[in-house]
């Protein structure tokens, strides 16, 4: 591990050390805790936002499968229904 250096309001220092997991487990652990969950985040929200960019376009439909709602359905109606008596 590599030691860094933060700083903090003095506030936030003593409410922080006041914590019951930071007296606990260690203000080093909790610090540790928080960027693992904060690369998690931002790594979700950039999936999320690639998936919005990527369906936004057109639809999300290739051109090629314009269209296709309007070729039947599988199985007819009838059938399905037929079945679900």
């Amino acid at each position: 591990m590599k030691a860094v250096r933060i700083t903090l309001d003095e506030n936030l220092l003593r409410e922080f050390d006041a914590d019951e997991e930071v007296r606990r487990v260690g203000r080093s652990a909790v610090f540790r805790a928080f960027a693992r969950e904060h690369l998690r985040r931002r790594r979700k929200r950039e999936i999320r936002e690639q998936y919005a960019r990527a369906y936004a376009k057109d639809g999300g439909r290739d051109p090629e499968w314009e269209g296709w709602q309007e070729q039947g359905e599988w199985p007819p109606r009838e059938q399905a229904a037929a079945e679900d008596r």
